[in-house]
């Protein structure tokens, strides 16, 4: 295969991330599930802005935070999502770019204002999301240039992003121009709710398009509506060509063939959860791309997701080639 001038592309929400201190008190008042994400409009997003408590603003979106990850490990990486020309879409590119990743995804104008999703964080690390997508819903097949895909060695795709049908049509397109460069595609699945919305859709996006796969243990139980993880595993390993499945503090299991690996997980205080799935794709993509073995792979996904929960944000704050390096 030629060499390439990426070894990840993301495609995903590109949202301003808002992350507060909430008791689960204040998750019961406004009728919110903890641990999931909900989609909402921009009259809630605003009732909810006013009355939740101070947060800390800063880029993110799925995609974008396994994009920076992944930079921050040497990977070459690019992103493509969508923001308008407003203040925050602003902060968005700068922070993006600031990471060292490739951003050439141009502002939506007249549109939508630039997406952003309010976190409320409870004590006991969980983190439940409140989005209002605004300029994301505007990315389509004409966001994702066949060129730049097939100069990156793995496409990555954000589970979040498959709500509006343009973007579904745009995963198609990507993938499509993936394979036809010989490329491989990754799918996160993101989030259950997410999955439970477009399960027959996203079947047959795995089962036909789909080369590498991440996704919790609720996540791939509900794609295949399957009663124990185990069975679940099984049928993710029938659709790709690896599979990466994390299981929280029991740690994640790697699927490839009929090659099964187990990666403990790293030790960690637990003060969010925030990004620990997106830190663990990008671990494990840039693992893979600079040609470790899964167990390497695997190692490097847990220690970044180990990073990232041990503070609020789901960007990191430490050096993680150091702490890989270690």
């Amino acid at each position: 295969m030629a060499s390439t001038r990426f070894d990840i592309l993301g495609i995903g929400n590109a949202i301003v991330d808002v992350v507060a201190r909430a008791e689960e008190s204040f998750l019961s008042r406004h009728d919110m599930h903890k641990g999931t994400m909900a989609l909402i409009d921009a009259a809630t997003a605003e009732r909810l802005y006013a009355v939740m408590p101070p947060g800390q603003e800063s880029s993110g979106g799925s995609a974008a935070n396994t994009c920076a990850v992944a930079a921050g490990l040497g990977a070459r990486v690019a992103y493509l999502g969508k923001v308008a020309d407003d203040e925050l879409g602003s902060v968005f590119a700068h922070d993006i770019h600031a990471a060292g990743v490739h951003f050439p995804s141009a502002p939506l104008h007249g549109g939508a204002p630039t997406a952003r999703c309010l976190i409320l964080v409870t004590p006991d690390g969980q983190r439940t999301m409140n989005t209002f997508l605004g300029a994301c819903v505007s990315l389509g097949e004409a966001d994702v240039d066949p060129a730049l895909v097939a100069d990156a060695a793995v496409t990555y795709l954000e589970g979040y992003l498959f709500d509006p049908p343009a973007a579904q049509a745009a995963f198609y397109h990507a993938a499509a121009a993936a394979h036809a460069a010989g490329r491989q595609v990754a799918l996160s699945l993101s989030d259950p709710f997410c999955v439970n919305r477009h399960r027959a859709a996203f079947r047959a996006l795995v089962a036909g398009h789909v080369d590498i796969l991440f996704a919790n243990e609720v996540e791939v139980t509900a794609l295949y509506e399957a009663n124990d993880f185990a069975a679940a595993a099984e049928q993710a390993r029938a659709d790709v060509a690896l599979a990466a499945l994390t299981r929280s503090e029991a740690g994640s299991l790697i699927l490839r063939g009929a090659e099964t690996v187990h990666i403990a997980a790293e030790p960690a205080k637990v003060v969010d959860t925030t990004g620990a799935g997106d830190a663990y794709a990008a671990g494990f993509l840039a693992g893979l791309t600079a040609g470790r073995d899964l167990a390497a792979c695997g190692r490097i996904a847990s220690i970044a997701a180990a990073e990232v929960i041990g503070h609020y944000g789901a960007r990191p704050q430490a050096d993680l080639r150091a702490l890989v390096a270690k």
